[in-house]
């Protein structure tokens, strides 16, 4: 007998699997595609639509909306929500996302600036939510209306949004399209108010009852999946169908590996797949600049003298090192101090600053916690050896997901990456964290 591929399992034919996995990848990084911008990833979507379900839906228990101009994953909520919300946008942000997309329902097509702006002050009013004018309050407007201008909801047809910070007055065309708007929200549910209750409600969207699916998603989403977190019924799928006929399927169908070791598995996305960080998440590590590097440098400091857990300290479990914060800080101060001359001069004259540039980034990857004023990290980051020498790129390309932001830090991923001859962890702040493979067991 003939044994079946991965791809046959979950019905995808030998021809379209190549697509199909790219499809995937791409949809975890990208749950919005709209028409004029992702043509040709929505023909894709479309070719494919039927496998893309399979996966999707019958996997991982997600929806894949396809319409004519518009294609919109709607994933559950991910298991860690301080992890992805380290890299977020602020809460007042966040705020006037919704915000403003409730009040695009009752505009026209073609809207200014100020007219946008108006409206979603009288829907904040509505809602009782007070209003602090002044620059903080436009920076907040900004960032909110490039979250809907990312998901297609909105567009910038004319002037300059940027403009607007400095600016009230600026002069700014937005185009809306209401029937997108609908979609905003991926999930919902009458059991609690979100208004009254949202911690319930949000847990109420979140989980899910069924191990196997949640151990899916984790995979997909967390940049490496710690058995220190998983419950009874979870661990228990871990040990027996981790490399089996759930898991292994799944890693097929996105074209990606399973590294397993004892504190835990990532999906793994081979070398050949991607060329630049950016085609896999729009935060990654290492990464080049003042806050990747004291992060790499910080990560080898705790794996090398951090404690274990115990009872008394709280660590999150085998094989994560920590110390607290205080000594933490301490090392990144003589870190710089002996280095001074070659850390930019923002980190010299703000570590504390750098301090929490490093924390968010190593949260956002899933390989810091703080608990109980502790640092601890995940024995995923003693893939990378720290270089000897800082490696930076000038501050106007730092942190950008740039072609120029990669070849200044040396191809894919920095020159630490390259040191430690490792393929970088990414994460997308909308989607994915997937893709680090582990320590080998000692």
């Amino acid at each position: 007998m003939t044994r079946q591929t991965h791809g046959a399992r979950l019905n995808i034919s030998a021809d379209a699997q190549s697509e199909v996995a790219d499809v995937l990848r791409r949809l975890m990084r990208t749950p919005w595609l709209v028409g004029g911008r992702d043509d040709e990833l929505i023909s894709a979507v479309r070719r494919n639509q039927e496998a893309l379900q399979t996966v999707l839906q019958g996997r991982l228990g997600w929806s894949l909306l396809v319409e004519r101009d518009l294609v919109r994953l709607r994933k559950t909520p991910p298991a860690r929500l301080e992890d992805w919300t380290s890299h977020a946008p602020t809460p007042q942000a966040c705020s006037w996302t919704f915000l403003f997309a409730a009040a695009a329902e009752s505009l026209a097509h073609k809207v200014t600036l100020a007219q946008m702006v108006e409206a979603g002050r009288v829907v904040a009013a509505e809602a009782g939510i007070p209003v602090v004018e002044g620059r903080t309050l436009r920076q907040a407007h900004a960032a909110a209306l490039r979250e809907l201008i990312a998901r297609g909801l909105l567009e910038e047809s004319d002037g300059d949004l940027d403009a607007y910070v400095e600016d009230e007055g600026a002069q700014v065309l937005l185009t809306v399209f209401h029937t997108r708007l609908e979609h905003l929200i991926a999930n919902w549910t009458t059991a609690f108010d979100p208004a009254t209750e949202p911690e319930e409600w949000l847990e109420a969207v979140r989980r899910d009852d069924a191990a196997p699916r949640r151990m899916r998603r984790l995979l997909v989403d967390d940049t490496v999946v710690h058995t220190a977190d998983l419950d009874a019924e979870e661990a228990d799928w871990f040990s027996r169908r981790l490399r089996g006929d759930d898991a292994g399927p799944l890693a097929a169908a996105f074209g990606v590996t399973i590294e397993r070791r004892a504190e835990g598995a990532a999906f793994v996305v081979p070398d050949d797949l991607f060329r630049w960080d950016k085609e896999l998440g729009d935060v990654w590590f290492p990464k080049a600049g003042a806050a990747g590097h004291a992060a790499l440098l910080l990560c080898d400091h705790l794996l090398d003298r951090g404690q274990q857990p115990t009872a008394d300290n709280h660590g999150p479990g085998t094989g994560w090192c920590g110390l607290p914060h205080a000594e933490v800080a301490a090392q990144l101060e003589d870190i710089v101090g002996r280095g001074r001359g070659a850390w930019p001069r923002a980190a010299v004259e703000n570590v504390a600053g750098l301090l929490d540039e490093a924390q968010a980034l190593l949260t956002a990857m899933g390989l810091l916690r703080r608990i109980d004023d502790w640092w601890w990290v995940s024995p995923a980051a003693g893939r990378w050896e720290a270089p000897a020498n800082p490696v930076f790129i000038p501050d106007a390309l730092d942190d950008t997901t740039g072609d120029a932001a990669a070849e200044a830090a040396g191809g894919a991923g920095t020159a630490a990456a390259d040191d430690a001859d490792t393929v970088p962890a990414t994460r997308s702040t909308h989607t994915q964290a997937t893709l680090l493979d582990l320590p080998e067991d000692q």
